[in-house]
């Protein structure tokens, strides 16, 4: 008896935690004919050209793009090898490791918690987890043996601070600044993916106690925030990261193949991540991390920052849902209302790029950028992953790209500036 109403209290808990049903509901993403949603069929076999001349050329190796407008899959093809070694080809559903791509879906996750009160924004981080106590600032460096010293910040970092980047935390192995690599490394961080048995929990709280580069909020430094908010979410929910995840955002979505760690029936889909050597694509080796983390391994830690792997079609899905300002085939994930909140500018003059701000998830075109071209119209959201794929969404045009890729080291790779400026250009309504 103890037993079934264990297993009562976990269901009615799920139900009621879970995405509600919408009074709005759209379609899912389904194929169309490009003209039948304002896009030139001939414009459109441009990119197709463009692809493949890509992989005649050895830019890359292989590659999955996929345009929607208006709710319809325009265009989605499979391009090259997904592992020349293997003479696998790519297919259209191919898994790849989407890396920071990961970061917009935790920042979902993070507000779905938000619309149920969980917490506001601007409250100190160190308030769900105390590790994080008083922030301090580094203020000197040895490099003989990567000793610092540091100095009382002037402010605690909030929640909003590690949405937007602007925590003052760091990001180990591909942070800009060598000090914060060695201080990282010394302290034992994991920063992006790991085969190791660890845990989100173990990391951020080694992660808690180290300096920061900046006070909260007063500079734009990329950083593993999203990392400590996947530990976050853990505590505010009380569900573990890869479950919330799952529950909340893939079932509802039916984004059946995005997971931090493939089920083995998904194993052969995954895209070998490749580097040009000796005139031949091959396969990265392992180096600070192994490429084969989505499939072996300890499989304990759950990256917000950088985890997931996923296809064009359920990231394209993803993007849709918030096109619809947040809603998607009758599954409400966050309300209109807080969809245009995200999106709107949380980093004032900080981001680097006079093109863009970045907002609670996205970095997002501004005026600028859309009067520079090629880029989208002001409001369109985009980011990017560590091997190469890429998205951008735009709400004014209904548009959506995504140009999925698997390289590591240097190429001779244009598909991206391309396919982002020839998909805007195809627009003919």
């Amino acid at each position: 008896m103890k037993r079934l109403c264990l297993i009562f209290l976990c269901i009615s808990t799920l139900f009621i935690s879970a995405q509600t049903p919408s009074v709005q509901v759209s379609d899912p993403l389904v194929p169309a004919q490009p003209e039948s949603v304002g896009m030139s069929p001939d414009r459109l076999s441009r990119i197709n050209t463009m692809l493949e001349n890509a992989i005649t050329e050895n830019q890359v190796p292989g590659a999955v793009a996929l345009i929607a407008k208006d709710g319809k899959i325009v265009f989605h093809k499979a391009y090259g090898m997904a592992d020349n070694a293997s003479n696998k080809e790519m297919e259209k559903d191919a898994i790849f490791r989407i890396a920071s791509q990961t970061k917009a879906i935790t920042s979902t996750a993070v507000m779905i918690l938000w619309e149920q009160g969980k917490f506001r924004l601007d409250d100190p981080i160190s308030k769900f987890i105390p590790e994080f106590g008083e922030a301090q600032i580094l203020d000197t460096f040895n490099q003989s043996d990567s000793s610092y010293t540091v100095r009382p910040a002037d402010k605690q970092i909030t929640i909003r601070h590690l949405l937007t980047h602007t925590s003052g935390l760091g990001y180990g192995v591909i942070d800009g600044d060598d000090r914060f690599k060695k201080i990282y490394a010394k302290a034992g961080i994991t920063d992006l993916f790991t085969t190791e048995n660890i845990t989100i929990e173990s990391s951020v709280k080694k992660l808690a106690r180290l300096p920061l580069h900046h006070n909260p909020g007063e500079a734009y430094v990329y950083s593993e925030g999203l990392d400590v908010l996947g530990y976050f979410i853990e505590i505010v929910s009380g569900m573990p990261f890869d479950e919330f995840l799952k529950t909340h955002i893939f079932d509802p979505l039916e984004m059946d193949d995005t997971w931090f760690y493939l089920p083995k029936d998904k194993h052969g889909r995954l895209v070998s991540v490749q580097h040009f050597e000796e005139g031949k694509w091959k396969k990265y080796p392992v180096t600070f991390y192994d490429t084969d983390y989505p499939i072996k391994g300890a499989k304990r830690f759950f990256s917000g920052g950088a985890g997931l792997s996923s296809t064009a079609k359920d990231y394209a899905t993803f993007l849709q849902m918030y096109l619809n300002n947040g809603e998607l085939n009758g599954q409400r994930i966050l309300s209109r209302t807080t969809v245009q909140s995200m999106l709107g500018n949380h980093t004032s003059n900080l981001f680097a790029d006079p093109k863009k701000y970045y907002s609670l998830a996205f970095g997002v075109v501004n005026g600028i950028g859309q009067d520079a071209g090629g880029i989208g119209s002001q409001g369109t959201f985009d980011w990017g992953g560590y091997f190469n794929t890429q998205y951008f969404a735009d709400p004014k045009e209904q548009v959506i790209g995504i140009l999925m890729k698997q390289t590591q080291g240097r190429t001779t790779d244009q598909t991206g500036w391309k396919f982002r400026q020839m998909v805007f250009a195809a627009i003919d309504d």
